[in-house]
Order: structure tokens, then C-alpha cells, then sequence
């Protein structure tokens, strides 16, 4: 008894003298910067230290992972796997899971087409107008796509302007949106962001001379004479992509979400954009049933995800050429532009970080790219959930990206 006494005694003695030179070396030096230590074990330090002295987690809870994407293994992570809600960083999934299924390349369509015959300059017959859920679609492609009729030689229609909104389900909201706030219309065909194309279409039709009668032909007796082939106006995937990414815009993301549901079938609906998004879930390694996705922009408060899992998505977006390609250039950019144009502008992170920023009621996150002091990549998620104020989380974000990136 009295030998494992001593030696407890020696022992303690010992992790006391190890923690006062720990403690001497640190007291000579102005920050944990200039101990030398390796800069993976510096890192973490100081995120720990940040959480430890935040008065902001007093009150809210944060989820945090941040991935070297060089050495391919988890930097840091603070209760990374609690599901939480991911206000705008949910785009992420939804550009990611878009682009593993159509690798960039895939059009947003709106067209025009004819159910009759064009005889002289009259066409004899309805004009369709066929929605491809295209948000980026305004009055000026409007007016592009009337003066394709009128080089056509079209001064009048004998029939009428109908609208086909087929490839989508007549959902105009999503699940889990709040009554009174800013919601985009999802619907298959959109003008400037709205759902009023055949009237805006019949107005700017008779503004350019184009006489409408209104009667319908009977289909079995039409005309005889050469058709019209109609006409179409399509915007880029990258362009959709851009300015969901770099504006959090809503209605393009829910645009994305309904076009990968295009790719399970046809009309496009809610359940089979989420099954594309599951299928990803999937595909990284995860249970599909252990979160919940909702919607594509992040605005209903019923989607859950976890920081891990959306660390796990930027990492499969990195090691694949094509969606990194893509998806990275159209981040925001610390201090430069987007919704981090005003962020991180005196610090290390400037220029650096590219990013996800997302904002809802009582949720604060944001979730990317970011280069280390010592040149490695890395991939972090931080969701900040119970705060008040937007501007508390996305500083306490800004402090985590300088720790990540500063030398």
C-alpha cells in the first residue's frame, strides 16, 4: 500500500511539473500563436478557447466541423452530428445533389409553341406557352421571344394563348413555410418572378402589332399551309447557379430543387425533389431517415441536417472535378462579393473563404471553403441556432474562419 502510495504521489508530481512548464511557456508569450506547437493542435486550441469564452453559447447552441481536405480527416468538430436547421446553407444540398445528376449541364426552358398551322402571316391555331420553372426568365426575354414571332412573319394569331405548367405539380408554396414571409411563387411558368405569363405575353404581343382573334380551330379541319416551328429562350445552368449561390435567392433554388425531381420523373413534385436530395444523403454514406429535407432553399423550419453531413457533401463536391467546377466559383467570397461582400473584410479570412451563408429567424450558419495558414484546404460547417440576433452568429462565424485561415 505504501509503494502505491509514493507512486501516485510521483505520478501526480510529474503532470504537475509537465502542467507548470505548459503553463511557464504560455505565460512568456503574447498569444498561443507563439508557443511552438503543431498548427493543427494551434487550430483546435483556439477554437476551443473561442467556445469556452463565448457569451453567446451561454444562450444558443452551435454545431461546428471543419475538415483538411489535404490530409483528408476532421480538424475540429463541436457537436457536429446534432441535426439542426440550416437556414440557407440547405442550398448547398440542393446545388451539390443538381450537379452529381446533371454535371452542369442542364437548361432552363421556356418555349413557345403552336397547335396549328401558319397560313400567309396568320397563324391558325393556339400558342403554347411551356414553363421550365425558369426564375431567371423577365420582361426583356419576354420581349425576345415576341420578336421571334414576329420574324416568323406572324402579324396575327387565330386562336388562343394557353399555358402549360405540366412539369411540375401545382404546389405554388413549400412545406413548412411561414405565412408571412417573403415566399417566392413556384410556379412552371414565371415572368420576372411571377405567374402571370399568358397575360403578359398577349399584352406585349399586341404592342408589337400582333393581332390576337380569339377562336379556336377545330383541330380536325385546320388550314393547310407550312407550321411553325415556335420558339424557345434558355438560361445556363451555371447562371441559375450563380445567383442562387452568390444571392441566396429563394426562387432559383426551388427552381434547382424541381428540376432535380426532374430527373426521378415527370411532373416534377416535392416528394421526388426530396428523393433526389435522399439519394445523396445516400450516396455519402448516411441514413436518409436520420434527417429531414424539406425544401431546396433552406426557408422551411422543418429541415434538419447536421454539420457533419453537410461537411461530408462539400468533400464530395471537392474530389469531384466537375461539381467543384462548378459549385466553388459560385460561393460568395469573403469581402468581395454576394452575401459575404460585407464580412471578414480586415482579416486573413478576406479573399479566402468561399461560402454559404444562410439566415432564418433564430438560425445564423454558413458553410464552405477555406484555405489554411498552412496551405491545406479545408471544409466547415458552422450552424449557430437559438440567436436572437443574426449579426451575433455571423460574427461568431467570422471569428472561426480568421482562426482557420490566419498564420
Amino acid at each position: 500500500m505504501k509503494r502505491l502510495l509514493t507512486g501516485l504521489v510521483l505520478l501526480t508530481a510529474a503532470f504537475s511539473l509537465q502542467a507548470q512548464e505548459i503553463a511557464d511557456s504560455l505565460a512568456g508569450a503574447d498569444s498561443l500563436k507563439q508557443v511552438v506547437i503543431p498548427w493543427e493542435q494551434q487550430v483546435r486550441l483556439q477554437l476551443d478557447s473561442l467556445i469556452a469564452n463565448s457569451t453567446l453559447l451561454e444562450t444558443t447552441q452551435l454545431g461546428l466541423m471543419v475538415w483538411d481536405l489535404d490530409a483528408d480527416s476532421a480538424l475540429y468538430y463541436h457537436n457536429h452530428r446534432q441535426r439542426m436547421r440550416p437556414a440557407s446553407t440547405m442550398k448547398l444540398m440542393t446545388a451539390i445533389t443538381a450537379l452529381d445528376l446533371y454535371r452542369g449541364n442542364h437548361p432552363f426552358t421556356t418555349e413557345l409553341r403552336s397547335r396549328g398551322q401558319l397560313v400567309g402571316h396568320t397563324l391558325c391555331g393556339d400558342l403554347v406557352c411551356v414553363g421550365g420553372m425558369d426564375p431567371a426568365f423577365d420582361n426583356g426575354d419576354m420581349k425576345v421571344l415576341v420578336d421571334r414571332v414576329r420574324s416568323a412573319g406572324i402579324d396575327t394569331i387565330r386562336g388562343r394563348i394557353v399555358a402549360d405548367k405540366s412539369m411540375k405539380d401545382d404546389l405554388l408554396l413549400g412545406e413548412g413555410w411561414c405565412w408571412d414571409d417573403d415566399n417566392p411563387c413556384l410556379s412552371a411558368l414565371l415572368v420576372s418572378r411571377k405567374d402571370n405569363f399568358t397575360e403578359r405575353l398577349t399584352r406585349e404581343l399586341q404592342s408589337a402589332g400582333i393581332v390576337l382573334v380569339d377562336t379556336i380551330i377545330n383541330k380536325n379541319s385546320l388550314p393547310t399551309g407550312e407550321g411553325w416551328g415556335g420558339a424557345s429562350l434558355t438560361h445556363s445552368f451555371d447562371q441559375i447557379l450563380t445567383r442562387m449561390m452568390k444571392q441566396s435567392d429563394n426562387l432559383y433554388a426551388e427552381c434547382m430543387f424541381y428540376h432535380n425531381a426532374l430527373a426521378q420523373a415527370r411532373p416534377a413534385t416535392q416528394k421526388n425533389a426530396r428523393t433526389a436530395v435522399r439519394r445523396l444523403i445516400q450516396k455519402l454514406g448516411y441514413d436518409p431517415a436520420q434527417y429531414y429535407v424539406a425544401d431546396g432553399s433552406g426557408l422551411s423550419l422543418y429541415n434538419y441536417v447536421s454539420p457533419e453531413l453537410m461537411v461530408s457533401a462539400l468533400r464530395y463536391a471537392w474530389r469531384d472535378d466537375v461539381i467543384r467546377q462548378h459549385l466553388q466559383p459560385s460561393l460568395p467570397l469573403a469581402g468581395v462579393d454576394g452575401t459575404l461582400k460585407d464580412r471578414m473584410q480586415k482579416s486573413p479570412a478576406y479573399r479566402n473563404v468561399q461560402a454559404k451563408t444562410g439566415t432564418l429567424t433564430s438560425i445564423s450558419s454558413l458553410a464552405g471553403y477555406c484555405t489554411a495558414a498552412n496551405g491545406h484546404h479545408l471544409a466547415f460547417c458552422i450552424i449557430n441556432q437559438g440567436v436572437v440576433r443574426a449579426k451575433d452568429g455571423k460574427g461568431f462565424q467570422d471569428k472561426v474562419c480568421t482562426i482557420l485561415c490566419d498564420e
